[in-house]
């Protein structure tokens, strides 16, 4: 099956995970665990109750406790990671699919009519297709409650560019959309150090300017985005990577053009060692996670730390080193 970042798909256990990335192994899916069935949990579904599970080492420890058939160690990716085979998947949710039922719907609720009139404002402003939005998180799969946040997909890297460009606009004009004030990145901030930790001064620096967050009538909203079928070069095991440890880096910024995207990427020079494991060639720094998009740009001078890993491009014969973001509740980038 074809799965990408942002997509949802079940289990006969009835086990609901978001997909990450957009290279996944034959006849398995890596995805982490979302939503489980659970008699005493908040979000209802056809009478039957869910709970949510946030950070990544609740997520782990969830399936290592009561499902390890999901747990596998990827000899491509060199980690142990959530992988879902495909025969055990019974329904694929798809944000384009579900964004289309929304706009034929005569009955949305509050939070399924805000993300449709920010999908459609995006679309107009952007001028891109419907068939390049898609709506992920708890709303696609029919599990958000009234606090729950838009949670927005565009595909196709020139779409992501421009619908940034129109979102960058929309909120200068400071009338529907509105960036984040102190007091909301404080609660961001609140929940987010579960997962990663940083200092509130450094988490206001880099959030306080990202465009790709804010607030739509006072309901948080996200976007995520993510290159189109097409432009995915990659196939399983083109490339390899390999754990060489952990590092603390100071960096320059020389390449920011991926960075709006899921995953991310940036490409750095003058790389310093602060802390860690030592490698030469170091030349990017990337995460999977949506946290770390807009997180640094061109020509500035960063510190992070994550994990160092070897990137082996079978097909070219080549390899360097990256930081990669995003495992572990340490791992952080900031501006110096």
């Amino acid at each position: 099956m074809k799965a990408r970042e942002g997509d949802l798909i079940e289990t006969a256990e009835g086990l609901i995970f978001d997909v990450k990335g957009l290279v996944h192994p034959p006849k398995r899916v890596i995805a982490f665990i979302r939503y489980f069935p659970d008699a005493s949990g908040k979000r209802k579904r056809r009478g039957l109750a869910y709970g949510k599970v946030y950070s990544l080492s609740e997520r782990y420890k969830l399936l290592e406790e009561d499902f390890p058939q999901y747990l596998a160690y990827d000899q491509i990716f060199d980690e142990t990671l959530c992988e879902v085979p495909t025969d055990k998947i019974r329904r694929h949710y798809n944000p384009i699919e579900k964004l289309r039922e929304f706009r034929n719907s005569n009955s949305l609720d509050q939070l399924e009519s805000r993300t449709l009139q920010l999908a459609t404002m995006l679309k107009e402003k952007a001028n891109i297709l419907w068939s390049a939005v898609g709506v992920s998180g708890s709303i696609l799969a029919g599990l958000h409650t009234t606090g729950s946040d838009i949670d927005l997909i565009v595909y196709g890297a020139k779409n992501c560019l421009k619908t940034y460009s129109a979102l960058r606009k929309l909120m200068e004009d400071n009338k529907v959309l509105m960036q984040y004030d102190v007091n909301e990145l404080r609660a961001l901030f609140d929940f987010r150090s579960k997962d990663t930790v940083t200092s509130f001064e450094d988490f206001v620096r880099t959030e306080s300017r990202k465009v790709m967050q804010g607030k739509l009538h006072g309901t948080d909203f996200f976007l995520r985005f993510v290159k189109d079928w097409g432009e995915i070069n990659e196939d399983y095991g083109d490339v390899c990577y390999r754990n060489v440890g952990y590092a603390r880096i100071e960096a320059t910024v020389v390449e920011d053009s991926q960075a709006i995207l899921t995953p991310c990427n940036y490409l750095i020079k003058n790389v310093k060692v602060v802390e860690g494991t030592d490698c030469e060639h170091m030349n990017e720094i990337a995460s999977f996670r949506g946290r770390f998009c807009e997180q640094a740009r061109k020509g500035e001078v960063v510190i992070a730390q994550g994990k160092v890993e070897r990137v082996i491009d079978v097909k070219q014969g080549t390899e360097h080193f990256r930081l990669l973001l995003g495992s572990k509740t340490s791992d952080f980038m900031i501006p110096k």
